[in-house]
C-alpha cells in the first residue's frame, strides 16, 4: 500500500528536475512509458501522478494527491487551499510588471484606471492591483504575454521571468517584481499532523539529495605525516576519516565530502603533498 501519492508535471523542464530529485532522493520510479499518467516507486511506499503544471494545487486541494510539486507562481494563482511544506531550489523566477520601454509609465503609480494589463496569470494581476488601489482591465492570454504591449493590445503584462533576456528582447521595462518562485512541495491541507512521519520521511530524503547536489567524495592516499596540512584545506563536513594501510603504516588513506567547486584545486594540493590513488565520486545524499 502507498504511503504517498504526490502528483509532478507531466512535461517540461520543471517535470525533468522535479524526476531527477525525486530519482536522488531514492524514489526510484518505475514508469511504464512515456505515455502513463502514474507510476509506482520499486518500494512500492510512494505513487506519482503525472499531470499538467497548472492542475497539481487543485489536485492537492481537492485530496485526490498527497502531496505535489510545482511553481510557486502556479499555487498562487489556483488560489488553492494547500499547505506549502517546503520551497526547492529550482525553478527560479520572478513574477513582474512591466511595460514598454519607450511608455511614459516609471512606476506603479503611473498606471491610471482603465489600464490595460495582459497576462497569463489573472489571479495574481487582480489581487495585485487590487492592493495597489488600481481599477484596471484584465486581459487573459495563454502565451506569447510579452509582445502584447508592441501589438497594442496591453498597456502593461504581468508574468514572470527568470533572466530577463526575453523582456529585453521584446524592449519591455520592469515596473515593479511581485514575488520570487521557486519549484515547491505542497500538501493537502491537514497532512502535516494526519500522517506526520510519513512526511517527515520524504522530506528528510529530499533535504538530503538537496544537500548532496555541491558536494564530492574524495579517497586518497597520502603520506603521514603531510596529515596536519590536509586537514588545513579538507576540513570537509567534521573532519577527514583517516585509516592506515595494511602494508604501509607510513601512508594513510582519507576519506572526505567537499564542495564540488574546490574538488580541482584541493586534487592539486594534494598531489603536491604526494598523494596517489585519488578517487573522486558523487554523493547521492547527506543525511544529518
Amino acid at each position: 500500500m502507498c504511503n504517498l501519492t504526490i502528483a509532478i508535471p507531466n512535461k517540461g523542464r520543471l517535470s525533468e528536475d522535479i524526476f531527477d530529485l525525486l530519482q536522488r532522493a531514492g524514489l526510484s520510479i518505475k514508469k511504464q512509458n512515456t505515455r502513463s499518467l502514474y507510476a509506482k516507486t520499486h518500494d512500492g511506499l510512494y505513487k506519482i501522478i503525472f499531470v499538467r503544471t497548472q492542475d497539481i494545487p487543485n489536485f492537492v486541494n481537492d485530496g485526490v494527491t498527497d502531496l505535489g510539486i510545482t511553481g510557486y507562481d502556479v499555487v498562487r494563482e489556483c488560489e488553492a487551499e494547500v499547505e506549502n511544506i517546503m520551497p526547492l531550489n529550482f525553478g527560479y523566477c520572478k513574477m513582474i510588471v512591466a511595460a514598454k520601454e519607450s511608455s511614459n509609465i516609471q512606476s506603479i503609480d503611473d498606471v491610471k484606471d482603465g489600464s490595460k494589463i495582459a497576462t497569463s496569470f489573472p489571479n495574481i494581476a487582480k489581487n495585485y492591483f487590487k492592493s495597489k488601489n488600481k481599477n484596471v482591465h484584465i486581459i487573459e492570454v495563454s502565451g506569447a504575454t510579452e509582445v502584447t504591449p508592441e501589438l497594442g493590445l496591453a498597456d502593461l503584462i504581468i508574468d514572470i521571468t527568470s533572466t530577463g533576456s526575453t523582456l529585453k528582447v521584446n524592449k519591455l521595462k520592469i515596473l515593479d517584481q511581485i514575488f520570487e518562485s521557486t519549484a515547491t512541495i505542497i500538501g493537502r491541507p491537514g497532512i502535516c499532523n494526519e500522517l506526520k512521519d510519513e512526511i517527515n520521511t520524504f522530506i528528510r530524503a529530499v533535504k538530503s539529495a538537496i544537500a548532496a547536489e555541491e558536494k564530492k567524495y574524495l579517497m586518497a592516499n597520502i603520506p603521514k605525516n603531510s596529515l596536519d596540512h590536509v586537514k588545513n584545506f579538507l576540513p570537509g563536513i567534521t573532519s577527514p576519516t583517516v585509516t592506515t594501510l595494511l602494508d604501509n603504516p607510513d601512508t594513510v588513506a582519507i576519506h572526505v565530502v567537499i564542495e564540488k567547486k574546490k574538488i580541482y584545486e584541493s586534487v592539486d594540493k594534494l598531489k603536491q603533498l604526494g598523494a596517489t590513488g585519488i578517487l573522486i565520486m558523487s554523493v547521492d545524499q547527506m543525511i544529518p
